[in-house]
């Protein structure tokens, strides 16, 4: 097999490696939708928030058959890499996915890494081709997903009437797109509590959060094509922000919407803030984005508080994705 590295300016590689993103998709996941040309292109120039990202595809004979991408963050956790790899579903079990994963450990350890991360959906071939690598399951992943024009009427309302009572002494803001600079550190201060999160086994450090990764993030969302909504929820008598939570919406396909975090700070919990927050975001985007179809959001299987928020939101659970991991 043929290993190329190619980037957004690559049109003919960039097809390529979407027609191979597609054929796992409608193999495995048909819940999610196809990848059209403009979002893999975005995908490949804008990392989630400007940390290097490579992208490869595996051809045989000229035919692409695997792709790959390979994530070198440089805000915390320098010791891993994070990878991506997919093969195309008739074109299994025949060493390519072997060769190209052998192509990102190299380029790994050749950037100082020494441990490798990745994910994979929980199918039969999954967990013994990790094992045959020598990745370890380190935690699980739901994903699940709301279609709010198939939710019951008033199902937003009847959430923030039971977390309200709980409420009282904070007030929501709503934000679209770049966060002011004076409400820039509290977001940072938010982003940061994302730590609490459960990471069960998983080898990791905190991620580290400032005000310039915060921006790229913003940016990097923004100028891939995706509109930005979040939603800050503040103490009224301190003015201290509280909690928050942020979905984008692809402006190509505006039926398509992507939560991103949700979190609150440890000293304001026990006041129902994130079932606030995400109900008043459902409010918000029937008023602003009405043609939303499927949103769509991940949490670790073990993240009780935070599922039983989106189960009461009326999120479904479509499958589960393991987390990999192996030292280089």
């Amino acid at each position: 097999m043929d290993v190329t590295e190619y980037d957004a300016a690559d049109g003919d590689a960039v097809l390529a490696a979407m027609a191979v993103l597609n054929a796992c998709r409608e193999h495995e996941t048909p819940w999610l939708a196809p990848l059209t040309a403009y979002r893999h292109r975005m995908d490949v120039l804008h990392s989630w928030d400007g940390s290097p990202e490579r992208h490869y595809l595996g051809s045989v004979d000229g035919e692409p058959v695997a792709v790959a991408s390979l994530e070198l963050v440089e805000y915390d956790n320098t010791d891993f890499a994070w990878v991506g790899l997919q093969v195309r579903p008739d074109r299994r079990r025949r060493g390519h996915g072997s060769a190209l994963l052998d192509e990102l450990a190299r380029t790994s350890r050749e950037r100082g890494r020494t441990k490798i991360g990745g994910s994979g959906w929980e199918l039969p071939a999954t967990m013994p081709f990790a094992a045959h690598h020598g990745f370890q399951l380190g935690s699980v992943e739901v994903a699940r997903q709301q279609r709010p024009l198939e939710l019951p009427p008033g199902l937003a309302a009847e959430a923030l009437a039971e977390a309200a009572p709980y409420a009282e002494g904070y007030e929501l803001v709503r934000l679209v797109g770049p966060t002011p600079p004076n409400l820039l550190p509290g977001v940072v201060a938010l982003a940061s509590s994302i730590n609490d999160a459960p990471t069960d086994d998983l080898e990791v450090e905190d991620e580290v959060f400032t005000a310039e990764r915060v921006r790229a993030y913003e940016d990097h969302t923004m100028d891939a094509g995706y509109r930005f909504y979040r939603l800050l929820v503040r103490h009224r008598d301190t003015g201290e922000l509280a909690g928050h939570t942020v979905v984008v919406v692809d402006a190509e396909r505006p039926e398509l919407a992507h939560q991103h975090d949700t979190s609150v700070l440890r000293e304001h919990r026990g006041h129902r803030l994130g079932l606030l927050l995400k109900a008043e975001m459902m409010r918000w985007l029937a008023a602003v984005e009405p043609r939303i179809e499927v949103l769509d959001t991940w949490n670790a299987e073990s993240n009780d508080h935070m599922i039983a928020v989106n189960e009461r939101l009326g999120y479904q659970a479509v499958a589960r994705q393991l987390e990999l991991q192996r030292r280089l």
